[in-house]
């Protein structure tokens, strides 16, 4: 079984203009459209039986819409492969009751991004959607480091993801891009130890810039040779693939992780067994 732990997508009529956006900030080419009709396409191709969505809520109000969409995903998700986290601003006073109501309509985790919510994963605001998603048995998952879009932004840095750690001691806590996006070298400090699962998207894939005259601000992607070794300091059993769809390839990024030189049980656990268990499949 191959489970992609880290995809998005859009309603059809506002993919382009999302992805667009979003491409134009990054200065970050994408793969595919950002509609669902294509990851559905993509997962025929790459032979990835499930893709888990992780919406964004980026203002409070929005929470509503974009979990009623989520709970509408999952009543399919046996046919489409497509399961859908929910999602929660930091601000939602709320949260309690966001969350009870996810877990009792069968979602299974929620996702939070603390740069595009402008808010430290050890806020207090954070430390209690964790607190209560432990309560609930939800997962959640988390950008992990910087973001290519926001140069400087350290909302959730290994030092914060840390310290929210040893506050909480979340049980199912998920962090984006091999534990913190382009400071991997903290993450081999601060947190292979820790009780948490790392994903592998948009880690060792190679950016594809829109415009090459641009010169990057950040270092290159993680090596292999580094990608490895946080995956065995780690440990197998808590690394997840993840492709970050739309903006690299399932197909490809499946690829990268076969030639790792991984044993058969290792990959099969990355690929997807490591996520069956955790997403209770």
């Amino acid at each position: 079984m191959i489970i992609d732990f880290h995809t998005h997508t859009f309603p059809a009529e506002i993919a382009d203009r999302a992805v667009t956006k979003l491409a134009n900030s990054s200065n970050m080419k994408n793969y595919l459209s950002g509609k669902e009709s294509d990851l559905k396409l993509s997962m025929e191709e790459a032979h990835v039986d499930y893709s888990v969505l992780l919406p964004v809520v980026t203002k409070p109000s929005q929470q509503e819409h974009v979990n009623k969409a989520a709970i509408e995903h999952n009543e399919h998700f046996q046919e489409t492969g497509i399961i859908s986290f929910g999602g929660i601003h930091p601000d939602n006073s709320d949260y309690r009751v966001i969350l009870r109501s996810l877990a009792q309509n069968g979602i299974r985790g929620i996702k939070i991004h603390p740069v595009f919510q402008e808010t430290y994963i050890d806020d207090i605001r954070f430390l209690r959607i964790l607190e209560c998603a432990c309560e609930n048995d939800l997962i959640v998952l988390t950008h992990a480091g910087f973001d290519i879009s926001f140069p400087g932004q350290d909302y959730v840095t290994p030092k914060h993801i840390l310290s929210a750690i040893e506050q909480v001691k979340p049980d199912k806590l998920v962090l984006a891009h091999m534990g913190g996006w382009n400071c991997w070298d903290e993450v081999e400090e601060l947190l292979t130890s820790q009780n948490v699962w790392f994903d592998t998207s948009f880690s060792f894939y190679p950016i594809r810039p829109m415009n090459e005259a641009i010169p990057y601000v950040w270092k290159p992607q993680l090596t292999m040779e580094q990608f490895k070794r946080i995956v065995l300091a780690h440990g197998t059993d808590h690394i997840l693939y993840g492709s970050d769809s739309p903006w690299t390839s399932q197909a490809e990024n499946i690829a990268m992780l076969k030639e790792c030189g991984f044993d058969e049980a290792t990959l099969s656990a990355i690929l997807g067994g490591n996520a069956k268990e955790l997403l209770k499949l």
